[in-house]
This record gives structure tokens, sequence and C-alpha cells, in this order.
């Protein structure tokens, strides 16, 4: 049985080896739109935390997020590799930075395949696509989450 949607903002996050995209939704959790792309920082501030999570944690206080949305990579057959694996312990960090926040994690497969070819359609390419590629895939990965969410109640 799944817990009822709880009304409040969810951010939804995009982690890669350079960038890291931020999305947000509204407070019913129907659409999911860009924020910010954060330099993926794995130096940490005065008081140990990575940069980059230092940044989300920002963002969630900014916002008044009431959970965190995670891209888990998993390949077509839904196995996980060494990404995945990144992943998890990026999470587990970030987990303890933004506690009490709930951080969960969602399937992003494909995400950034659908956010450049939605770039590309917009007539987005290049650096511009670059820049802003991080975002539209924590767009895809949190209007996903919310999506399926939607279909389990």
């Amino acid at each position: 049985m799944t817990e009822p949607f709880t009304r409040g903002v969810r951010l939804g996050v995009d982690v890669g080896q350079v960038r890291v995209g931020v999305a947000k939704c509204d407070p019913d959790g129907i659409l999911a739109s860009p924020v910010a792309t954060v330099p993926r920082d794995r130096e940490t501030g005065p008081d140990g935390t990575p940069k980059d999570m230092a940044e989300l944690a920002r963002l969630a206080a900014e916002f008044e997020a009431v959970e965190i949305v995670v891209g888990l990579p998993v390949d077509l057959s839904g196995r996980e590799g060494v990404a995945a694996g990144h992943i998890r312990a990026y999470v587990q960090r970030l987990t303890e930075v933004l506690a009490p926040l709930p951080v969960v994690l969602s399937d992003e497969r494909m995400s950034t395949v659908v956010a450049t070819r939605r770039l590309s359609e917009r007539g987005v390419r290049g650096k511009r696509q670059r820049a802003v590629v991080d975002q539209a895939a924590a767009v895809e990965i949190l209007q996903g989450w919310l999506n399926a969410r939607r279909r389990r109640e």
C-alpha cells in the first residue's frame, strides 16, 4: 500500500560527473520545472560537506522541499552498473547532509537522452544545451516520479 501523497515541493536531482541538475515541482506535485545547474564539487566546505551538497541543502531550504528525488541510472534491462553504485554512495552522503529531509531514488532510464532530444527539438544545441541538459534531465526524473506516484494512488 502506497502512502498518500503529501502536499509540498519536491526537488528532482540528476547527479552527473561534472554537474548536478536540479528541478522542482509545485506543491500539488503536478508539474516539474528546471531550477539550477550546480557544479559537481567534491571539495568540502568548513563543515566537511561537499559544496554541491551544501548547495542542494540551500535550495531545499529555499523552496521548503518536503522530499528529494534523485535519479538512479539503471540499464535498459533494469540492472544497476557502476554508475548506480556511485549514485547510491552520493545519496547515502546526501541523506546525512539533508537529514531529516527524505531522499528517495527513482529510475532515471533514458532521462538524459529524452532531455537532450527535447532541447534539440526546441533549437537548443551546443554549449547552450550542455548548460541546461542536467536541469532538463532533473525535470524528466522528477516528472516521471510524480506521474508514477499519481498512477499508484
